[in-house]
């Protein structure tokens, strides 16, 4: 079977909406995915697993010194909640999370930049500061343009204390500063709530080998207000290319495919079908093979390489003997290839990134992941070499990348789930 970039892009339009986690679209999107499974006849199951999240009633930020003005802001999922009627506090700029600053936050509302860190969350709680804000976007951003996410304040954050957090568009944060903003009014009522969300799942069992199995995974949720085109029904279609190869190709390995769910709330999907894994199936779980953000048509190859480092050789090789160009590396990705690497299971995550202005670079997780930034050529470029190094490591004669998590990998992983010391391997 020769990969098919416009059947791929065909699929990835009728994916291009919004699909946020427990949502009707969301279970949609599962729908489509297993309609196209069934067209190749195979069935694929909806496997549930349970989401711990939480709505916001109420979300308040104000101005009060030098001069009152309310701004917009969301409020953070499951973070602590004010006092009714809100509360004021001083308000400062962290501008970094160095003793100096830390030493000035106490009893603060303190602006951040970028994303908080468990290790900076802990350092905020032991400083004793009132609550945080974070900003989106750029300074440029006109509001009718853009949106203004909410966020959760994830586990391994909240398990230090909790605070009352907020985020504000960066314009809005600007404009903050440079009044010389004192004192601030924030309100901030939020309540946990459960649900179901769904990975999709369906195999292919080996011929000769049937006892080893190598998994294949693309998530299939998007954030709010975005298409996920890019992020990441892009890596679906690549990963249906990968199941069509295989039905047609029996493979002397078992091919095990999985569209998780819910990956933009913290890789849900892949750590609950990983935590499924029973014990005694866990070793014949050899390799994982994940694709996440593809198709852009200005943009860059990659694999991340979470191995061995000789798969990074045995990758520039391959590519270089099919005309292949790509950039290579061992590291870890922010995506479903991580729980697997936490449990042992060797991976390798394809992606194409965007070039400057385009996906990757200020259009991820916004309402400008659209397709027609993507491409069937950009689609197939990828998908092409995918499906070439997954033929050759499923059907090899002894499986050539070591079960192994080398120890620098370990210690990234350890660092992005934010594991305890006496927790690290």
């Amino acid at each position: 079977m020769a990969v098919c970039g416009k059947r791929q892009y065909d699929l990835l339009e009728k994916m291009g909406f919004v699909r946020i986690s427990g949502t009707a679209e969301e279970d949609r999107a599962a729908h489509i995915l297993m309609d196209e499974i069934a067209s190749l006849g195979l069935k694929a199951e909806q496997v549930p697993f349970e989401v711990e999240d939480g709505t916001v009633e109420k979300a308040e930020f104000a101005v009060l010194e030098p001069e009152y003005k309310k701004y917009t802001v969301t409020g953070y999922k499951l973070a602590g909640c004010t006092a009714e009627g809100g509360e004021d506090h001083e308000f400062m700029y962290l501008e970094q999370f160095d003793d100096v600053m830390l030493a000035q936050a106490k009893g603060k509302v303190v602006l951040i930049n970028g994303r908080m860190t468990a290790d900076n969350y802990k350092k905020l709680i032991a400083a004793g500061a009132a609550g945080f804000v974070t900003m989106g976007g750029t300074v440029i951003d006109e509001v009718e343009k853009t949106d203004l996410d909410t966020r959760t304040l994830r586990p391994t954050l909240s398990e230090h204390g909790l605070m009352p957090a907020f985020h504000i568009r960066m314009t809005d944060a600007l404009e903050i500063l440079k009044s010389g903003a004192t004192k601030v009014h924030i309100e901030l009522h939020t309540t946990p709530r459960k649900y179901n969300s769904h990975n999709v799942v369906c195999e292919i069992p080996g011929t000769e080998k049937p006892d080893e199995i190598v998994d294949f995974g693309a998530h299939y949720d998007s954030v709010e207000f975005s298409p996920g085109v890019w992020d990441n029904a892009a890596g679906c279609v690549t990963i249906m290319e990968i199941l069509r190869h295989f039905v047609e190709h029996p493979p002397v390995r078992t091919c095990r495919f999985i569209f998780f769910g819910s990956e933009e709330l913290g890789l849900l999907g892949s750590k609950a079908y990983v935590a499924a894994i029973p014990e005694d199936e866990l070793p014949k779980h050899v390799f994982m093979v994940n694709a996440d953000v593809g198709g852009s048509v200005l943009g860059m190859n990659s694999a991340a390489v979470t191995a061995d480092e000789s798969l990074c050789k045995y990758v520039e090789f391959m590519a270089k003997e099919l005309g292949y160009s790509t950039g290579v590396r061992q590291s870890i990705m922010s995506s479903d290839s991580v729980p697997f690497a936490d449990r042992g299971v060797p991976a390798i995550n394809f992606a194409r990134g965007g070039g400057p202005g385009m996906p990757g670079m200020g259009f991820m997780h916004t309402r400008y992941d659209m397709i027609s930034l993507i491409s069937p050529e950009a689609l197939a470029v990828v998908t092409e070499f995918a499906v070439a190094f997954s033929d050759r490591m499923v059907n090899a004669k002894i499986f050539p990348v070591p079960r192994t998590i080398p120890k620098n990998i370990r210690e990234d992983l350890d660092r992005y789930l934010a594991k305890k010391p006496a927790e690290a391997k």
